[in-house]
């Protein structure tokens, strides 16, 4: 019996991808199941591999940064060319590194229909087998102070993999560049009174070297919360 298998006319994706050319195609191919092509956009954030050529050949929308700036900046690249659309309800964002499933896509959506969450992220702390301790020390970490400080329950705050109500996005004004972005939208949000909810996801864990730096990014984080209590 073949899968039925919905794709969403009114929702975008954003792949902020940076020297990913080794997982890219996999992760687009899985997302257009989903997804119109036209409604998906690989920021290539200075990449000096051929992540940027293997996506245009899957007829997806490429940006190309001409150095590498942050994640966070690809994200805002990204969410600016969404914004510029009137027939765009939501926008999931997503890693081009293999670690965050497509199939978990429809699961993302049917939240936000079904509650009218403004920001939908996904949960990776119900199971976090794999996850490297460190991370999932972080992650419970920050996860505490960005509840705290929203006054919501964010079980994984560090999660890249959400869905976000483009209205929500208007009259954001993003000014980090970096993994302190996705912080950033969420207390943004939590101080609009923002709904937030979340899914569970599967997360892929595989060899390939994470992108944080431990020391750098935590001080961005904690920059990030000193400069939220003045807003």
């Amino acid at each position: 019996m073949t899968e039925m298998i919905e794709l969403y006319e009114n929702i975008a994706v954003i792949v902020p991808a940076y020297n990913e050319s080794k997982q890219i195609c996999s992760v687009l191919k899985r997302i257009k199941k989903h997804i119109l092509s036209k409604n998906i956009f690989v920021i290539d954030d200075g990449s000096t591999d051929n992540t940027a050529d293997k996506s245009i050949d899957l007829g997806v929308r490429v940006i190309r940064h001409e150095k590498n700036y942050g994640k966070g900046r690809a994200l805002i690249t990204g969410l600016c060319e969404i914004l510029d659309s009137d027939d765009l309800s939501a926008v999931i964002t997503l890693d081009g590194d293999g670690q965050h499933d497509p199939r978990d896509i429809p699961g993302f959506v049917e939240k936000f229909i079904k509650t009218g969450a403004d920001i939908v992220i996904g949960n990776r702390m119900n199971n976090t087998k794999g996850m490297p301790l460190l991370r999932r020390f972080t992650n419970k970490t920050t996860s505490l102070v960005v509840s705290g400080l929203t006054g919501l329950k964010i079980p994984d705050s560090q999660s890249g993999y959400r869905l976000l109500r483009t209205s929500l996005l208007l009259n954001m004004n993003l000014n980090s560049t970096h993994f302190d972005t996705e912080s950033e939208i969420l207390l943004r949000a939590g101080k609009a009174g923002a709904k937030i909810s979340s899914v569970p996801i599967r997360t892929i864990y595989s060899s390939e070297k994470s992108k944080i730096n431990p020391l750098v990014d935590t001080f961005r984080f904690l920059f990030l919360v000193l400069r939220s209590l003045f807003w």
